[in-house]
Formats: structure tokens, C-alpha cells, sequence
């Protein structure tokens, strides 16, 4: 439901206007009004003007922008840890905190450097730790006393390692040795080894082929490759234990200063945000003045706190709401525990405006209605049912899946309901087996009756959505609007008897009347509704007419509920028989559950709601604190 909101005032010295914006912070009920140009009389506009913040107050809105950006870009640079309770007290510190913040800033930004070198120097190293096994392999079987060079190189594939072999031997002749070995990661590992004075020109044929000699760290040049492969694992590990030291001096610093820097975050972005909300007062030569949108219930309560809190010195005043704020008036949804789950369904529409309907009322109210008229069986219902309370048990810390649990326990109600009333057990088993009879009509055989009763529905959905557009039509001052849609729902009733008084052949029905109403109803609505009326009233019969969709998905699920009853008695074995006609059941229920869900709630979109419900309402939004993750 939308809640009622008044139009309030809220005035008081100047000295008075931060504890009032605290307070007013704390309470988070009132939604203030930046541009309050047509809220309140010219006079009055004119008499106020913007408040401007004095030198100490924009100095100290200063100081804590400054320290609160700091704070949080020392956060980003620590690691996440919990927060433990603090009994700093942040006010009475928070000059010396400044002061320390810098050089606690310079220290973490220090260490988080170093850090990141280590992480690149382990990244670019470790790209060798797959090559090495394979290298030291190679190194170890070469007799490296004599003077030799040894030169490593990666193939991409096996068959280059031909053409390496060819281009080293055009080059340095035989005076050279190959060997190879396989990487972990499939990679080729070719080590050149040569007489010293023979390297430059092996190297060039390297060059010439484009595989290039393998490269090490520029910290390990001018070593021996043999000295380099061993260097390797020790710069690793090396790399670690200090990446270990510094990550283990950031998680210190975390523990001991975060809680008392979110500490005084706190107490920062509360005085902040009470000085960036002195944007939105307005002041005179003496006072200040707030204009703003809250509850209409919870009045009295902010004027009880403001008077215990300021004696007097602060008056909250409730101004008139007149017919031009009704656009500007902040929309907050509230509805009771059973209506609250339904509001999943409500959020895929945009916010009702003030002057229109919360959907979520309506929508608790029909859907299941709709539901169990659709998939109306017993056994079908009591499966759902269980099916609800089994998620309501295993996802209770879930909202989204509790609220979801919720509405289909009271789907699955109605499904019992109008299992009853169908006599539908199973399909037609109930009847067979337990003598169930229905209490209403039979959907299999008595079809035409079904089609009336989802018609009347339909009549009845649409009819009462053009009674509720007539009455946000006048809240809205719309007057020809509203009898406009009085007057199409006063002819869809009367062209209703007229059918219903053609097709019942023992009616008591009288045609005069009927037919004297929609003569002068007719008339009257082509007056108010313009040229367009009766492309409307279509429109709103083929709305009734989509109804029958109720009847038609029913009529398919009791068929599908007969052909698995019969196939599984059909089949000659108590055990294949009873396991078709589960399977079958189990894909009855499952295309129960989504066809009703997706028609019941296109006849609520597009049906009902298009009648009465307006959208681009404005979310209410008052002042209030954070809340937390």
C-alpha cells in the first residue's frame, strides 16, 4: 500500500540547524526538498533563501572530505580483516589521527610497492620454474670443465626442432652438440652446447630462424647458464619469504589501525553528511527553515523528539497538500506480512505514482485466485504445498527464495480449493477411486459452463480495475477521466446482462432496463471519452476475452492429468504403469506451475493493471544514515 505523506515545515535557529539535521538523520523519516518553488506560497519562497555555510563549517566540511577520502584510499591498500570493537573514542582523537594519516599512508603505500615487485618479479620468474627440471637435466649431463658455452632455446613445436638442428650446423659446422628434452608443460627445451670462441655465431643462426635464445633475468646476466638455472629456485624463494614479510606486516598494520580508522570514518561521513545535507535548507535573517515530505502517521512522533530535544525552539509545521504536489509527493511502499512477498511481482513494475495504487495488494489478492482456477487439483496442490514449506525450511536466511516459498504455499492453497471444487484428484482418479465428486462443475466434460465461469471472472477483474482508474482519476482532479472510465464499466456491465439474458432461456433478467441503460450510457460515454471511446470499450472486451485463457491452460493440464491416469493403466504392470504415470503427473505439475504463473501474471500486467495503475512515482528517499552491509 502506499503510505500517506504529509508536507512539512521544520524551523529553527541558525545555531539549532546541525543537531536538527542530525537528529533528523537519525530518525530517517524525512525526505527533504531541494527546489521548494511551488511547494509553499510566493510570498514565502521569496522570503527565504538558500543557506550559505559559514567560514568555520565550510572549513570543517573541508576537513572531513580530506580526511575521508584519505581514510578510504588507506583502506584500499590493506588487506580485508576483521574489524574488531574499539573503545577509541573518535571525536576526542581525531585531530591526532589526521596528523598520523599521512605518514600511515606513506608506510602502507611503501610496503604495498614492495609488494607488488615481489608479486612481479615471482610472475615473471615462475614462467621458468616449468623449464627448469627439463634445463637442469640438460645442464647436468654436459661435461661443462672444458670451455664451452651453453646456450638454451624453446621450440614451439617438435618438427622446428630439424630446422634448429639444420641452421646451428650450417653455421658452426659439427662443432656443436644439441640436446633436447620436454618441458612439464609440453614445451620443447633445446640446450646448445659449443666451444666459447663458436657462440656469436651460433647466435646469429638463432637469430636467423627467428628462435630467439631463451631469456633469463636481467638480474642473472653475465652468468654461466649452468649458474643461472641454480640462481633461479633460490631468487624464488627468496621472492616468497619476502613477499611473506611484507604481507605479513600490512595484515599488522590492518589489525591494529583499521578498526580505529573505521572508527572515526564513521563519525566523519555522519558530520558530513549532516553539513551536505545544509544544501537543501533555506534560511532567513534568523532562522532556518526545512522543507520536506514524511509520513503523515509518524508527525507527531518527530514533533514529540523535536520538542523533548530543543524545547521548544524548533517547531515542526504540516502544510497543506495541495493538487499541484501530488506529482512531486515521494511514493514509499508498506504492505502487511501476507500482501509483503507478492512485492517480487510489483518491482517488475515502475513505482506506482502517489495519486495511483500499490499493485502488490491487488496482485496477493488475484494471483493465486488465478492460479488455482488454472491448475485446480488436490493431489497437484498438496505436492506444492509440501514443496513450500521445504524451501521456507532450507532457504529461511534467503529472502528472495523465502518470500518465493511464501507465495507459492498460498497458490498451492487455492489449488486445493479449487480441486474441491472441480473435483479434480489426480484428474479424474479422485473420482474413480475416492467417489470425489465436484462440488462446482466437471472442467473435462462441461466446457462451455468453464468458458462462462473464467469469462465472468475476466468481467469482474476488468470491470473493478476501471472502477479503481475512476477513483485515482479523481484523487488526480481528472474528472472527465474518471467518468469516462464509470461510464465504460457501466456499459460492460450492462452489455453483460444483455448476453447473459440472451443465452438463459429461464432468466429474470429484464431486457428494458438492460437495454434503456446501455442506450443512455452509450451516449454519455462517447461525450467523455472523445472520438476514441469506442476503440477503448474494444479494447476493454477483448481484455474480458483474454480471460478464457483460464479455461483453456485448464483444459490442457486435466487432459494431460487423464492421459497419464490412462497410459498407466494401459500398460499391463503395476510397477511401469505406476512409474509412467508419475513421470507424466511430475511434467503435468511442472507445466502447471509455470503456465499459470506467466497468464495470471499477464492478465494482472496488461488486463487489470493498464486500468488504474500509473507509474513515475518518485521513491522516497529521506535523510537517514547508512545502512548496514
Amino acid at each position: 500500500m502506499i503510505i500517506g505523506m504529509s508536507k512539512v515545515e521544520i524551523a529553527g535557529p541558525k545555531g539549532r540547524l546541525l543537531e536538527v539535521l542530525a537528529l533528523i538523520r537519525r530518525e530517517g523519516i524525512v525526505q527533504l526538498e531541494t527546489d521548494i518553488h511551488g511547494l509553499v506560497p510566493e510570498d514565502d519562497a521569496r522570503r527565504v533563501r538558500t543557506l550559505l555555510l559559514d567560514e568555520s563549517e565550510l572549513s570543517a566540511k573541508l576537513f572531513y572530505e580530506d580526511f575521508s577520502r584519505k581514510v578510504h584510499d588507506l583502506f584500499a591498500l590493506l588487506p580485508p580483516t576483521p574489524l574488531r570493537q574499539t573503545y577509541f573514542d573518535p571525536a576526542k582523537f581525531l585531530p591526532l589521527l589526521a596528523q598520523l594519516l599521512p605518514r600511515h599512508m606513506e608506510r602502507c603505500r611503501s610496503l604495498q610497492n614492495l609488494l607488488e615487485e615481489c608479486r612481479a618479479s615471482r610472475d615473471e620468474l615462475r614462467r621458468f620454474v616449468v623449464l627448469l627440471p627439463a634445463l637442469r637435466s640438460l645442464v647436468e649431463g654436459v661435461d661443462a670443465a672444458g670451455k664451452v658455452e651453453l646456450i638454451g632455446v624453446t621450440v614451439r613445436r617438435p618438427e622446428l626442432l630439424d630446422v634448429l638442428r639444420e641452421a646451428v650446423s650450417q653455421a658452426v659446422g659439427s662443432r656443436f652438440d644439441m640436446l633436447t628434452a620436454v618441458a612439464e608443460d609440453g614445451t620443447q627445451v633445446a640446450l646448445l652446447v659449443t666451444e666459447a670462441e663458436q657462440a656469436s655465431r651460433l647466435r646469429e643462426a638463432l637469430e636467423r630462424t627467428k628462435m630467439a635464445e631463451l631469456s633469463f633475468p636481467a638480474e642473472l646476466s653475465g652468468l654461466p647458464l649452468a649458474k643461472k638455472i641454480a640462481s633461479l629456485g633460490d631468487r624464488l624463494e627468496e621472492l616468497a619469504a619476502q613477499q611473506h614479510t611484507v604481507e605479513a606486516a600490512l595484515e599488522q598494520f590492518a589489525r591494529q589501525w583499521k578498526p580505529i580508522y573505521a572508527s572515526s570514518l564513521e563519525l566523519v561521513e555522519e558530520r558530513l553528511a549532516v553539513l551536505q545535507a545544509t544544501s537543501q535548507v533555506y534560511e532567513t535573517d534568523l532562522c532556518f527553515v526545512l522543507i520536506g515530505w514524511m509520513p503523515a502517521r509518524q508527525i507527531d512522533s518527530l514533533r514529540a523528539r523535536l520538542q523533548a530535544e530543543f524545547e521548544g525552539e524548533v517547531v515542526l509545521e504540516e502544510l497543506a497538500l495541495l493538487a499541484e504536489d501530488l506529482e512531486r509527493v515521494p511514493v514509499l511502499l508498506r504492505n502487511p506480512r501476507y500482501f509483503a512477498p507478492f512485492e517480487i511481482f510489483s518491482r517488475l513494475l515502475p513505482l506506482p505514482a502517489y495519486a495511483s495504487f500499490d499493485p502488490t495488494p491487488f496482485m496477493a489478492i488475484f494471483f493465486p485466485l488465478i492460479f488455482g482456477m488454472i491448475l485446480g487439483d488436490v493431489v497437484y496442490g498438496l505436492v506444492l504445498l509440501l514443496l513450500a514449506l521445504v524451501l521456507l525450511w532450507w532457504f529461511k536466511n534467503r529472502p528472495l527464495v523465502r518470500d518465493g516459498a511464501r507465495i507459492l504455499g498460498v497458490c498451492a492453497a487455492y489449488t486445493i480449493l479449487f480441486g474441491f471444487l472441480y473435483g479434480e484428484f489426480l484428474g479424474e482418479l479422485g473420482g474413480q477411486v475416492l467417489g470425489l465428486e465436484p462440488l462446482l462443475f466437471d472442467r473435462a466434460r462441461a466446457i462451455v459452463p468453464t468458458i462462462w465461469f473464467a469469462l465472468s471472472v475476466g468481467l469482474v477483474h476488468v470491470v473493478l480495475g476501471l472502477l479503481f482508474g475512476a477513483v485515482s482519476a479523481f484523487r488526480q482532479r481528472h474528472s472527465r477521466q474518471a467518468l469516462f472510465k464509470l461510464l465504460t464499466a457501466g456499459v460492460m456491465v450492462g452489455v453483460a446482462g444483455l448476453v447473459a439474458f440472451m443465452l438463459l432461456t429461464s432468466t429474470e433478467l429484464e431486457l428494458r432496463p438492460l437495454l434503456v441503460t446501455v442506450a443512455v450510457l452509450i451516449p454519455l460515454l462517447f461525450l467523455a471519452g472523445g472520438l476514441l471511446a469506442p476503440l477503448e470499450l474494444l479494447k476493454s472486451i477483448g481484455n474480458i476475452i483474454s480471460y478464457v485463457r483460464i479455461m483453456a491452460i485448464g483444459l490442457s493440464s486435466v487432459l494431460l492429468a487423464h492421459v497419464a491416469n490412462r497410459l498407466g493403466g494401459m500398460s499391463g504392470d503395476i510397477l511401469v504403469g505406476t512409474l509412467v504415470a508419475v513421470l507424466l503427473h511430475a511434467f503435468n505439475l511442472l507445466l502447471g506451475v509455470f503456465a499459470p504463473t506467466i497468464h495470471g501474471l499477464r492478465l494482472h500486467y496488461v488486463e487489470f493493471f493498464s486500468k488504474f495503475i500509473e507509474g513515475g512515482g518518485r521513491p522516497f528517499a529521506p535523510l537517514r544514515k547508512k545502512r548496514e552491509p
